[in-house]
């Protein structure tokens, strides 16, 4: 009896005590902001039971009366609160400011962002997700001082990315990316909805651990993975929308072409157009204009539809967190042909805790994408083509599957339609990759030694299939054989790191030692091969090599493999004194078999802070909340170069030697044996947090220097080109950035912030005969000059236009042009700027013309919300670079071309009309067709990089079970000004001959999260 009153009290106080719980809501912000924070983790202390806060920073927990809730985010100060009768605790945290505790990510571990000495920025997950782009580092445009991104248009195609400037002559520009401790050359195969941070390093000292890989700067990202505890997360994220051509280049239309080619006084062209008219008919409203006006940039650009799909869950439980995703991207071109790129991944992060002291991480990202190559060759074709020649010539009966138009049936030298070579090639790539990793953490001493070994695998296969269809439309313009090129690229990076790292606190005192080993095998394998004569071309089912005659693959196959091996021994000790005195080493022993000359390289660096915040003088500083002074010093060295190669050769040979024809011998050495360039810095920062954490303040000043650059050198006697470490060049600059948050009331919040840097890059050495490099092509010259940007644009100055036959008669250096080479030069010729004054206009008048690389770029952002609503604005720009506009200077190989609306409306055409463009006659001398500032034009540009609207949707606004849901209206760079005579002033390299432009892209997307 006493039993059965016992087992009936206890189920009735667990029956109360069952009641007594109830459900807790609320929304967790930031002090400092207002705004809220999703992720927050939020656990009835002393218990496993939690929740985390969702996109709103909303969180729902079950507690009972007397519980107390602990609310803890990276970054902020822990928060407990008790549970009273309240059902709603709204929780504002605040800025952990007093140690800094946010974590970033660094080489092979973490530090807290006060103790860091280097120059590193971060881009947040929501900054990244609102770019849509095929390609994450898009993203990151005009958001990070001192980086350089330059917009591809190519679908699936990846940008430049350039941090600090160029580095290297010979050695690339191409920044190491780290994505969850793996290491990538590229990472086209990132869903930008999978980002949690980027990390930047730009610095030597924060790069060197890195080694030669990092040369050119690393960015570190991690991906979204579950926390532990956390009930499975359920997520959807989607937009669509459309891509669409701006600043679209004017041509000349059929009535400027026609009067330019009357002023030319070139009876060619004068029949030219006469042949088009009796071809094409009269025009109406001008009967000495032919009957046709095409605008063949607006023939050949389509809008292009843009998409992206992507579905993940996250979770965890107490030893275990996971995410896994899947995501499909869809991208067409804005050129009006088969040019499009699809691409679908799936990507899983794992990480289980076997025991405490055991800790087993996967990663794994699987992507299969399809790319088709855009015949770039159209650009330059639509910007030559002339306007009075249509797209189709139904009058052409002879042409083959389409009558095309032909200009070469007019009486040009060439076929100038573009829409042959768009419609009658298919380049169809087929990229396969499977990347996986794995780790071991094991803790050899509980909180202070842990070893751990990670294994990556980076396998990754491109199928190419090129085929070249017949066609015919004239006798100049035809493809009589079908062809197919058939290419399989493999590529296999293998990676194995093991690092020891002790961490201990003693006192005032922390320290961390690490002392690791990299080993790096790459290998690659290609394979070409190419037939003609496919049998059943019209049908793709026919593209194989099997259907081409055999015959005709002689000399059309080719393999070649490579298979590189590295290894490299680092360490790196971090010591702090009562946070505030910060110190930390590094130091990399690397050896690599591509450069027998020097196998081995050892890189130092060091870096040193003072975090002035915690001195007494400053400590209850009302408006100094954080100060930092740090400095670094580091060294690199550069991997990314040919290494040795080449071969010595001796041949006979014959000569005249008098009336003697003798025999001999002629050795040759193209053999090069190169040592690494090594990349020393020095950076110089500030890092602060002022007026109660509102604002927040970076500054760094960099010095950094490539000793033994390889540049190409040409050899005595037989004058070959052989590379050689003979240069040394210098970057330096001043990077600034800024932001400021607001929390105004409970509804009403905003952010703005900043950056700008500044860059100086210039040739500091070169040890030749010459004393310069001679780059680019002989008409279109660069150069490399001690004392000037690396690969400066060369040419003549250009000083006006000669106005009438008076100046040309006073000028000593037409009437040189006509005494001494024959050349008479008229009103309407340009004016080029005699340097030395000796009344000669020859090489010695040649200038540097400026650089394709800024010496000025700036960002911008702007953030305001109310309630759900949130708009925010980024805006980027650049100034100080230059432009080569050689699709304009290429008139030099043929005169029979269009011309851009710009030249045609500023020609000159009579006294006192134009003092910067030559006249139509002109444009068709030789005189007036040398590399010249002419041709190199300015550069700069603002752009309103991205506009966003957004509205969440809170959880269960609608119903008990319904989700959140938010929507986003975006627009992709809707406005670019600039004065560059093109489509767009992002050009990669600075020269411009057929560009992809860079198209505006506007997007609706729905983000739901169950």
């Amino acid at each position: 009896m006493k039993t059965k009153i016992s087992l009936l009290l206890m189920l009735f106080f667990s029956i109360c005590s069952f009641a007594q719980q109830k459900e807790i809501n609320g929304t967790v912000t930031s002090e400092s902001d207002g705004m809220p924070l999703p992720g927050t983790s939020v656990i009835i202390k002393g218990t496993s039971r939690g929740t985390t806060t969702d996109f709103d920073g909303n969180y729902t927990i079950k507690a009972e009366v007397g519980d107390q809730i602990e609310f803890s985010y990276v970054g902020f100060t822990p928060q407990v609160i008790t549970v009273t009768s309240e059902s709603q605790i709204n929780v504002i945290l605040k800025d952990d400011i007093a140690s800094l505790n946010e974590v970033v990510v660094v080489g092979y571990g973490t530090q807290k962002k006060a103790d860091l000495t280097g120059a590193i920025s971060t881009v947040k997950s929501e900054d990244v997700a609102k770019t849509p782009s095929s390609n994450v580092m898009q993203s990151i445009q005009g958001k990070v001082a001192g980086v350089q991104v330059v917009s591809s248009g190519t679908p699936g195609g990846s940008p430049t990315v350039r941090i600090r400037g160029a580095n290297s002559y010979k050695g690339g520009d191409t920044p190491l990316y780290v994505v969850d401790g793996m290491f990538y050359d590229t990472i086209d195969f990132l869903d930008t909805n999978q980002i949690e941070t980027i990390s930047v390093l730009k610095d030597a000292s924060s790069i060197s651990i890195f080694g030669q890989a990092g040369v050119n700067g690393v960015i570190i990202i991690e991906t979204k993975n579950g926390r532990t505890e956390q009930k499975p997360v359920f997520t959807y994220n989607g937009y669509t929308g459309y891509q669409n051509a701006q600043n679209v280049l004017k041509m000349a239309n059929a009535e400027q072409f026609v009067t330019m080619a009357y002023e030319s006084n070139s009876q060619a062209d004068i029949d030219f157009v006469n042949n088009a008219m009796q071809r094409f008919g009269r025009s109406r409203v001008n009967p000495n204009v032919p009957d046709v006006n095409t605008d063949w940039y607006k023939e050949i650009l389509r809008v292009a539809p843009i998409s992206s799909h992507a579905i993940g869950v996250t979770g965890g439980s107490e030893k275990t967190t996971y995410s896994v995703n899947a995501n499909y991207f869809s991208q067409e071109g804005i050129l009006d042909m088969k040019n499009e790129y699809e691409r679908f991944n799936i990507q899983s992060n794992i990480n289980i805790e076997l025991s405490e002291r055991l800790t087993l991480g996967t990663n794994a990202i699987f992507s299969n994408a399809t790319q088709y190559n855009p015949e770039n060759g159209a650009w330059f074709q639509a910007y030559s083509a002339v306007p009075i020649l249509p797209v189709y010539d139904y009058t052409n009966t002879a042409a083959t599957s389409t009558p095309f138009s032909d200009a070469t049936l007019l009486g040009y030298r060439g076929s100038q339609n573009p829409f042959p070579s768009m419609t009658y090639n298919n380049n169809q790539l087929k990229i396969r990759k499977v990347l996986t990793s794995m780790f071991l953490d094991y803790s050899l001493i509980p909180d202070k030694l842990k070893f751990k070994t990670s294994y990556s695998h980076d396998y990754s296969t491109i199928s190419e299939r090129n085929v070249y269809l017949p066609y015919f439309i004239s006798g100049q313009s035809q493809r009589a054989q079908s062809g197919i090129r058939r290419a399989e690229l493999k590529y296999s990076k293998q990676i194995w790191d093991n690092t020891l790292t002790y961490t201990d606190t003693f006192g005032d005192h922390n320290l961390t030692v690490l002392a690791g080993s990299s080993y790096r095998d790459y290998q690659d394998n290609a394979f070409s091969a190419t037939g003609n004569e496919i049998q059943g071309i019209g049908l793709e089912s026919s593209w194989y090599l099997n259907f081409a005659d055999p015959t005709t693959f002689n000399e059309q196959v080719f393999e070649s493999g490579d298979r590189q091996y590295s290894i490299a021994y680092f360490g790196r000790v971090e010591y702090s004194y009562k946070d505030k005195y910060l110190f930390n080493a590094t130091l990399r022993h690397e050896g690599d078999g591509r450069f027998p000359r020097e196998i081995w390289v050892t890189t130092p660096a060091v870096g040193l802070g003072w975090v002035l915040s915690e001195e007494n003088f400053l400590k209850d500083s009302n408006t100094i909340d954080f100060l930092k002074l740090r400095g670094s010093w580091g060294q690199l060295a550069n991997g990314f170069l040919g290494g040795s190669a080449g071969t010595r050769t001796v041949s006979q040979t014959t000569a005249d030697i008098g009336d003697t024809q003798m025999n001999g011998i002629l050795t040759t050495n193209t053999f090069q044996n190169l040592k690494r360039e090594i990349l020393e810095e020095t950076n110089f920062g500030i890092s602060s947090r002022l007026f109660n954490n509102r604002l927040t303040l970076e500054v760094d000043y960099y010095i950094r220097d490539t000793k033994d650059l390889v540049l190409p050198k040409v050899t005595p006697i037989t004058a070959e080109v052989v590379d050689t470490n003979i240069g040394e060049m210098r970057n330096q600059g001043l990077e600034v950035a800024a932001a400021w948050t607001q929390h105004i009331n409970d509804d009403w919040s905003f952010s703005i912030g900043g950056n700008i840097a500044t860059l100086k890059n210039e040739v500091t050495k070169i040890d030749s005969e010459q004393g310069y490099v001679d780059t680019g092509s002989a008409e279109f010259r660069q150069r490399l000059i001690v004392g000037e940007p690396v690969n400066a644009f060369y040419g003549w100055e250009v000083a006006g236009v000669y106005q009438n036959d008076a100046q040309v008669a006073a000028d000593p250096t037409a009437q040189y042009e006509a005494n001494q080479n024959n050349n008479q030069l008229i009103p309407g010729d340009l004016i080029y700027k005699d340097q030395n004054n000796d009344g000669v206009i020859d090489a010695d008048d040649r200038v540097v013309l400026g650089s394709y690389l800024p010496t000025f770029s700036y960002g911008g952002n702007f953030n305001v919300s109310y309630k759900n609503f949130e708009v925010s604005v980024a805006v980027s720009g650049q100034t100080g670079n230059k432009i080569l506009n050689r699709k304009r200077g290429e008139v030099i190989f043929t005169n029979d071309t269009n011309i851009d609306a710009d030249f045609a409306i500023n020609r000159w055409h009579g006294e006192g009309t134009s003092n910067s463009f030559p006249s139509s006659e002109g444009r068709r001398k030789a005189w007036n067709q040398k590399m010249s500032s002419f041709f190199v034009e300015d550069g700069s540009y603002f752009r309103v990089q991205n506009i966003q609207l957004a509205y969440t949707l809170p959880a269960k606004a609608l119903g008990e079970n319904m989700p959140e849901v938010r929507f986003t209206c975006t627009a992709e760079r809707p406005i670019t000004v600039f004065s560059y005579n093109g489509f767009d002033p992002e050009v990669s390299n600075g020269v411009d001959r057929q560009t992809y432009p860079v198209p505006a892209v506007y997007t609706f997307g729905v983000n739901i999260k169950i």
